[in-house]
Formats: structure tokens, C-alpha cells, sequence
């Protein structure tokens, strides 16, 4: 097999300053670049009609991720939050140092927290939560020991 390298994972977005304010500004990615797409190429490996979008980059400890909001067609929405069992990508998961105080920093952020998903193992000296982005996507916080 070819050799293979990760790129970025796409996350579609209703609107991308929204976006790029939660993770820049409230879970620290680091902006790269972005660019505007349209038309072909870009409609044919999208398989979308008349695209026009824009392509947000940012990165975190080598993890890349694309914003991508779509001028044209919009946006399509689904169940929120999707559900853990449908299939194909589910959450993004970052781990934490204390759990608690960066809780209490995305609240005071105005982030969603999602306290029925909370889980609190002492004998494995474990933690974790799920929280929402702009728009439902969940991303799971871990403080477990062993980085």
C-alpha cells in the first residue's frame, strides 16, 4: 500500500466566524490559512451541485481540522447531537489536565456542556465529558493519567 498520511478531519459549520471563534478563541487551534472554493473541480469531488465554500485551517498538537462553510448549497442540518451509534465519524476527543477547571472556563465561555454524559471513575483515576460546538458537534474532554 502507498504510504498514507493524515491530512485534517472536515467539519461542516453554519457559519464559519462562529466557528473559528470556538476553536481558536475558546479551545486554542492555531489558525493556519483559509481559501474560497467554487465551481468544478471542487462540485464534482464534493458531489454538490454549484459549490461555493469557504475552507477554514486550523491546527492543535499536529491535530488539523476544516472548517467548511457552505455559501452554496447551505448547509444541510441533522439530528442534535447525532447519536453515538450512527454510523461514520461520531466526536473529536481531547484530553485535559483537570477536567473540572477547564469545565468551568467553557462555561464561563459560554460553551454547552453536556453534564448528563459526565462520568467520574476514581479507581481509574478518570474523568470525562462531552461538550457541544456551535452547532451540535460533540467533542469529548478525557483527564485520565498516562499521556
Amino acid at each position: 500500500m502507498a504510504r498514507l498520511r493524515v491530512s485534517h478531519i472536515g467539519i461542516c459549520v453554519s457559519d464559519w466566524r462562529q466557528s473559528l471563534r470556538f476553536y481558536h478563541d475558546v479551545l486554542g487551534f492555531r489558525y493556519l490559512h483559509e481559501l474560497e472554493v467554487s465551481g468544478e473541480p471542487a462540485s464534482h469531488l464534493l458531489q454538490l451541485e454549484k459549490v461555493e465554500l469557504r475552507a477554514v485551517y486550523l491546527e492543535r498538537e499536529g491535530l488539523r481540522i476544516e472548517l467548511l462553510h457552505y455559501q452554496q448549497p447551505g448547509p444541510v442540518s441533522g439530528p442534535t447531537p447525532r447519536p453515538m451509534n450512527q454510523l461514520g465519524f461520531t466526536h473529536l476527543s481531547l484530553r485535559v489536565d483537570d477536567l473540572d477547571e477547564v469545565v468551568q472556563e467553557l462555561r464561563e465561555a459560554g460553551v454547552e456542556v453536556r453534564d448528563d454524559t459526565r462520568i467520574d471513575l476514581p479507581a481509574v483515576h478518570t474523568k470525562a465529558v462531552f461538550i457541544s460546538d456551535p452547532d451540535g458537534a460533540l467533542i469529548e474532554l478525557v483527564e485520565q493519567p498516562g499521556d
